[in-house]
């Protein structure tokens, strides 16, 4: 398959809001791939590298040679180009990359181009996620989209299913099968603005505590235990201590659903950041493993004893997890079987604000009655968290790609030192309307100091309204912390810079 014709498909998809249209035509994207293509059309769609980071940064892409006039890159030679661009070491690797990446951008026609920087950049954002391209993969097979997301759901990935199903037809779905040591995507819950709302769309529920850790399933057969991410990397290896907690249980076949955190010497939760980076570290296991031990806790289980449990409603999968798993190691819940009850709205109210207090981020109310629709994020799972908002100056924009070529996307904010001066807290492009692009990038260049081809400065006169989930510690911004998944709400041209929060009331908001 030609890269041009993916290319063009991402575009059009970005400019079709209808998502039956978006699926019609990844349909026919689909028809005309071969089973050798989807590997790399499936990551390319949702704007991912199936290489993952290559070093290839906004220098190397910013003074592209000219397009070519007509398309000859395909889709597999493309992939491979970008594999010998990321395998470029040792001396003279910068200008080896650079000289890569200047022929496989002049062997590009200009959408191939502009396509090529939103992928390299991150850019890509045209809506066609995994969840479409599934539907779209179903259509141009003729299967059911049932049947091809729980494919999907077995094998961790759309690429797999979708490269069987384009070389053998309906019949490579039966591959697919929940076993233990194949890891699955994770269930995943959409957000409620409350617990009452919560309780009002999922009637009987449980309410478990929100826990800022990193997901984990944890697979066990015999005396041989995994360990995988939600992203479903392997990551035994760096924490022996779930390793002997898992063979401490009673079931010796079985799927665990759940997350690890660390807590202090008061039991309450470290910051996910030293989680984070107690997860990521490889070398010298065990003296990270001594300086900051990681705790399991499990809120679910897949599979036990030869038997796959993911069709079962949610109140029996909790009784085979109580059967394998101790109360100390499962997720602190208390259930909702009555939300007309007044008695039990409060207790569960109740349970949020303690959850709080005990240093969690929120809770999840899950229906008793849903099954585990793993890698979706299903209604029946539902998060509530506390909103945090900030008041903030815009002091810079980086010019977008993909469907927000040509406009100011991506903000750099601030928050007010004592001195008048701002410090930067972060960056954001999220929460962003198609309406609020076109205003901001009109209203920064009228306020527009600089601009280096790819980042404008701009004078700190633009006050934005910022959610975000909270702080992490970060030696990249002057405050020495950044917001975590900060996101627009609505910009705020009744304040002044002199009214935006400042650094003071952010570090005193939520102490590290």
């Amino acid at each position: 398959m030609l890269l041009a014709r993916l290319a063009h498909v991402s575009q059009a998809v970005a400019t079709t809001p209808a998502r039956s249209g978006k699926t019609a035509l990844l349909a026919d994207l689909f028809r005309a791939a071969s089973p050798k293509d989807a590997p790399v059309v499936i990551p390319y769609l949702a704007g991912r590298l199936p290489q993952g980071r290559l070093g290839i940064g906004w220098n190397l892409l910013k003074n592209p040679p000219p397009p070519a006039s007509e398309p000859t890159l395909t889709v597999r030679g493309t992939d491979a180009a970008l594999t010998a661009i990321g395998a470029v070491s040792g001396s003279g690797s910068q200008a080896e990359r650079k000289r890569l990446v200047a022929e496989l951008m002049g062997a590009a026609t200009a959408e191939e181009q502009r396509f090529l920087v939103g992928l390299l950049t991150g850019e890509v954002r045209q809506g066609a996620l995994d969840a479409v391209a599934v539907e779209g993969l179903a259509q141009a097979t003729g299967v059911p989209a049932t049947a091809v997301r729980r494919a999907v759901m077995l094998a961790g990935a759309v690429s797999p299913v979708a490269q069987a199903l384009l070389a053998r037809g309906a019949e490579a779905l039966d591959d697919f099968r929940l076993s233990v040591g194949q890891p699955v995507q994770p269930m995943l819950a959409h957000g409620a603005p409350t617990v009452a709302e919560g309780l009002d769309k999922l009637g009987a529920c449980a309410v478990e505590e929100k826990l800022d850790g990193i997901r984990v399933q944890v697979h066990r057969d015999g005396n041989d235990v995994r360990v995988y991410t939600r992203t479903l990397d392997d990551i035994t290896d760096r924490l022996p201590e779930l390793t002997t907690a898992t063979l401490d249980l009673k079931g010796e076949n079985f799927i665990l659903d759940g997350e690890v955190i660390a807590l202090d010497s008061d039991r309450r939760p470290r910051p996910f950041q030293e989680i984070a980076g107690r997860v990521g570290s490889r070398l010298d296991v065990a003296t990270a493993a001594a300086g900051l031990p990681l705790s399991p806790v499990f809120f679910d289980v897949l599979y036990a004893d030869g038997h796959d449990l993911l069709d079962l409603p949610f109140s029996e999968r909790h009784t085979h997890l109580a059967r394998l798993v101790p109360e100390p190691m499962r997720v602190r819940r208390t259930l909702v079987e009555d939300p007309a009850d007044e008695n039990a709205r409060r207790a569960a109210e109740d349970f949020f604000a303690d959850t709080l207090r005990r240093g969690h981020e929120g809770v999840v109310l899950k229906s008793l009655e849903a099954p585990y629709s793993a890698g979706r994020r299903g209604a029946s799972w539902l998060k509530v968290k506390p909103v945090h908002t900030l008041d903030l100056v815009v002091l810079a924009a980086e010019w977008g790609h993909g469907r927000r070529t040509g406009k100011l996307s991506n903000l750099h904010l601030g928050a007010r030192r004592a001195d008048g001066t701002f410090a930067m807290l972060g960056k954001t492009f999220k929460g962003m309307t198609d309406v609020m692009l076109t205003w901001q990038t009109e209203r920064l260049r009228e306020l527009a100091v600089s601009e280096n081809g790819y980042v404008v400065t701009v004078r700190p006169e633009l006050v934005v309204e910022i959610a975000y989930d909270g702080l992490q510690k970060s030696t990249r911004y002057p405050a020495g912390v950044t917001l975590r998944f900060a996101r627009v709400v609505r910009y705020r041209e009744d304040k002044t810079p002199a009214e935006a929060d400042t650094v003071e009331t952010v570090l005193a908001e939520h102490p590290l």
